[in-house]
């Protein structure tokens, strides 16, 4: 049975830091893509930031300010997220894109006050 268990969200003020962290478990295929989405009420789910073979990427919201990165032994995707702004508040999303399949964790809300 296929697991990514979240971690780290939370209530932060503006300014702060978080870490997130994604483990996956039971996912039999090869792992080439491991990321984060986030999203908010009424709006689609949108790309943070998502690291593979092919290199990193981040939305242009987050760039020098988030910092994604991975354990290839443990299949865990981290996410560092600094100067935390009010904007950035939403539910954060791991996903993990295995040659077999695709896969979302159940979402942590992060929450950043002003």
């Amino acid at each position: 049975q296929v697991q990514l268990v979240e971690s780290g969200g939370g209530l932060v003020q503006a300014g702060g830091s978080l870490r997130l962290s994604c483990a996956a478990s039971g996912i039999r295929f090869s792992i080439h893509t491991m990321g984060w989405y986030r999203q908010t009420p009424g709006k689609q789910r949108e790309l943070v930031g998502q690291i593979s073979s092919g290199g990193i990427n981040y939305a242009d919201s987050v760039k020098g300010r988030f910092t994604i990165s991975r354990d290839n032994a443990e299949k865990t995707v981290f996410l560092q997220m600094s100067s935390l702004k009010p904007e950035d508040t939403a539910v954060y999303y791991c996903y993990v894109g295995a040659w077999g399949g695709s896969y979302w964790g159940q979402g942590t809300q992060v929450t950043v006050s002003s």
